[in-house]
């Protein structure tokens, strides 16, 4: 895979990562949005570290 697809996708990545942390620190987290957040931080992690 192509180094600047790769970067491309690890700050989209932390991005995700911001987020959650962000949600996750509300008064009232909503469960639907960090779980809609969780997957597609998952997808972009199985893209990276795929063969």
């Amino acid at each position: 895979m192509e180094a600047t697809h790769v970067s491309s996708l690890q700050l989209k990545h932390a991005g995700l990562e911001r987020q959650i942390h962000e949600e996750m620190n509300r008064p009232f987290p909503d469960q639907v949005a960090l779980q809609a957040l969780k997957k597609r931080k998952l997808r972009i992690k199985d893209v990276i570290t795929a063969p």
